[in-house]
């Protein structure tokens, strides 16, 4: 992606929208700006988290919005997110990114008559940003929950459960820094509504992305629990077969042991008294099981 700078002038104030900068580019601008190199760095930093500090001559912020695919398996917020990073004061807004987002081009008359209106409209479309991944994620909790409880569980994959379970809990974090970053930042009071707009969104996002989350913990709990459940019947079934076959085992390997003088040896129904003994073994095996509810 190439870089790019756009130079707006509106009726109050002037937009710098700067995209994919290079470092250098960026070292330009904060000197003939009067930027905090700190806060310049702060802006480069791929995975820096949402921020808001005031300076005396602007104040800088930093929000991020989701724009991993729905089908990526992300682990870190860098790949789950990107950055816009703002400096703005009552003359100016610059605003600083890597990707290039839709929502930054033709932005509508109504949003430009002053800078805090501006900044609002953007904040609020990086925000909406994580309103369908919480549907999808819930979707496929869903999915998840089915499979488990009225399908075969074993056709679950944990890789999936896991993934969905980071992605959520990156997520929830990053909005939960998002929160904070909105909690501090000041406009005037025409721009209060809308920002309480954002905030009160973000309160139903991060209370949907710990619902999924809670339940993700929830059906990974399940998950294990059934898989136990079921190793525990196999163990059950083998130590049944084994109850049932140690006794009968005992009395073959007792006469298959080649001595010429054993006892009963020579009876002429002895093998069928043997027979009838090992079937009476199994009978009273059965029945005790049976009255100990065990089968």
């Amino acid at each position: 992606m190439k870089t790019h700078n756009i130079e707006i002038d509106f009726k109050n104030f002037q937009w710098i929208d700067v995209c994919n900068p290079k470092k250098e580019d960026l070292f330009v601008l904060a000197d003939k700006f009067d930027l905090d190199l700190h806060e310049i760095k702060d802006s480069l930093e791929a995975g820096h988290l949402p921020k808001y500090e005031t300076q005396e001559q602007y104040k800088f912020m930093i929000i991020r919005a989701y724009t991993a695919e729905n089908e990526m398996r992300v682990t870190n917020i860098q790949e789950l997110s990107n950055k816009i990073a703002f400096f703005y004061n009552e003359e100016r807004v610059i605003t600083i990114h890597r990707l290039d987002f839709d929502f930054l081009k033709d932005i509508d008359n109504k949003y430009t008559n002053s800078i805090d209106q501006l900044i609002i409209y953007i904040i609020k479309k990086m925000v909406e940003t994580y309103e369908k991944p919480a549907e999808i994620l819930n979707k496929k909790i869903d999915i998840f929950e089915k499979t488990i409880f009225l399908k075969n569980y074993q056709s679950v994959s944990l890789e999936n459960l896991y993934f969905i379970k980071t992605q959520t809990r990156v997520t929830k974090k990053l909005l939960q820094f998002t929160q904070n970053t909105l909690n501090q930042m000041e406009v005037n009071r025409h721009s209060k509504t809308a920002l309480q707009d954002i905030k009160d969104k973000l309160v139903n996002l991060i209370l949907t992305y710990d619902e999924v989350l809670e339940d993700a913990n929830n059906l990974l709990h399940t998950y294990l629990s059934v898989n136990g459940q079921k190793n525990n019947q196999v163990m059950k079934l083998l130590t049944i077969f084994s109850a049932f076959f140690l006794p009968l085992t005992f009395i073959v390997g007792v006469y298959g042991m080649n001595f010429e003088e054993m006892p009963e040896l020579k009876m002429k129904y002895g093998y069928y008294f043997v027979l009838i003994f090992m079937v009476i073994i199994s009978l009273f095996t059965f029945f005790w099981f049976k009255s100990k509810k065990i089968m």
